[in-house]
């Protein structure tokens, strides 16, 4: 099929390379030129594992880049709408992208076809959109079609999709998308036809309630802490009932990145403008907070007053397999410790440039050292944080550890370590909801 996608951002870059990838004819449009002419060479401008190879293998038989819309639209049934919709000051999702992506798509048709939403909208976008488009010579059909994609497995979550939500009443647009998804139905159909606005809302409710199980986790975590449990105890137990399951039942410093954060304040926002209050998503945003803040004390506990401190940091990323540094705990951490006089040596294996361009925008960038090795991170430290899961953190040379550092203090924010190799070096263990260690 040929189809084109507005935006190459995350979500729309990963659906053009997945669809063309699947035999697709895929035009990706954007209006930063330069972003486009990169793109043509084959450098995607994020990472995310196995992506570049994607484009690389796909352009230019199955995907190509313009940025020229009209020419991109030219012979296409399907256009995808995938760019940002970035949270406003009150916390809702500013739709001006979107609607002018709408706008420009109305204008240019020549001829019928359906305008998939793919970018995370508020319920209600779906008939603004329509309501727009309708002013078209054409038919077109407006289609919400949300992202389920993790940060990190993203071309893997495409490609093998645990369920495909097309929101529409129009029984041609929903028979475009079924041949157009055809490739990643064959084991069996993971499409589920609803209306537009229950689609709207099944995105938001999704990430609400993986956000809110991280969010419960650290809270039990905070209560083994008070009570002198361990929580992966509790974890492993919980788990062990089929109701519930090992899936985000993991503590540690707090969810981040573009959509948990952004998507709760939406849909408490969303839930405003209807009149109701959504108190679970509220205080799922509040008890996020927690971790960071819980953390930052226990170092001064440690450690005393951090001015002229030095606190390594292994992890900038919100998560690992991404640079992506939105939001990320760490460096709230960061910001916070450095605030009372703390220098930071950090570490990560990919997001550098992303922690860098964010520390220079918080004008932090003369407090903190960012450094390719995780043993140069923690060299001279008074405290090392690891904050962020990358597998290469997960078993460390501990006697090394132990040499490099000026202080003792481990602080395990995400309780990927084996507390007892940490010890038996002679350091101090402290994890999340677990008791401290120490020889």
């Amino acid at each position: 099929m040929k189809i084109a996608i507005v935006g190459t951002g995350y979500v729309g870059l990963v659906a053009g390379a997945c669809f063309a990838d699947a035999g697709s004819d895929v035009v990706c449009v954007d209006v930063d030129r330069e972003k486009i002419e990169r793109l043509e060479a084959g450098h995607v401008p994020f990472f995310e594992p196995g992506l570049e190879d994607l484009v690389k293998r796909n352009c230019p038989a199955r995907l190509r880049f313009s940025s020229d819309l009209a020419a991109a639209m030219e012979g296409r049934s399907i256009v995808f709408v995938a760019v940002g919709t970035p949270p406003s000051e009150d916390g809702s999702a500013d739709l001006s992208h979107v609607l002018a992506a709408a706008r420009d798509v109305s204008r240019l048709a020549k001829s019928d076809l359906a305008l998939v939403l793919k970018s995370t909208v508020p319920v209600g976008t779906n008939e603004k959109v329509s309501a727009i488009v309708r002013g078209s010579k054409h038919h077109i059909a407006v289609v919400s079609n949300p992202e389920f994609l993790k940060e990190g497995d993203a071309v893997n979550d495409f490609l093998k999709p645990d369920r495909i939500v097309v929101g529409t009443d129009d029984d041609r647009a929903f028979e475009l998308l079924s041949r157009l998804y055809a490739p990643f139905n064959r084991q069996r159909n993971r499409l589920i036809r609803m209306s537009p606005k229950s689609a709207e809302i099944v995105k938001y409710a999704a990430n609400a309630l993986l956000a809110t199980r991280i969010s419960f986790m650290n809270e039990i975590a905070r209560l083994c802490d008070a009570a002198s449990g361990d929580v992966e105890d509790v974890r492993i137990a919980l788990g062990a009932d089929h109701r519930i399951g090992y899936h985000f039942l993991y503590p540690g410093l707090g969810f981040g990145g573009s959509c948990f954060p952004k998507d709760l304040r939406a849909l408490v926002r969303t839930g405003e403008e209807l009149g109701l209050s959504l108190e679970m998503a509220r205080s799922a945003i509040v008890a996020n907070e927690a971790p960071v803040e819980d953390l930052t004390r226990d170092l001064e506990q440690a450690l005393g007053p951090l001015a002229g401190k030095v606190i390594g940091v292994w992890g900038l990323a919100f998560k690992p397999r991404t640079d992506d540094v939105r939001e990320a705990p760490a460096l709230k951490l960061i910001e916070k410790v450095v605030r009372k006089g703390a220098r930071i040596r950090a570490s990560d294996p990919q997001a550098l440039e992303t922690a860098g361009a964010r520390l220079r925008s918080l004008g932090l960038e003369d407090r903190v050292e960012l450094l390719r090795d995780p043993y140069d991170a923690a060299r001279g430290a008074d405290a090392l944080v690891v904050a962020t899961e990358w597998s290469e953190y997960r078993s460390p040379d501990a006697q090394r550890l132990r040499q490099s550092m000026r202080g003792r203090h481990v602080f395990d924010g995400r309780n990927t370590l084996v507390p007892e190799e940490i010890v038996e070096a002679g350091l101090v263990y402290r994890g999340v909801g677990r008791p401290v260690r120490h020889a």
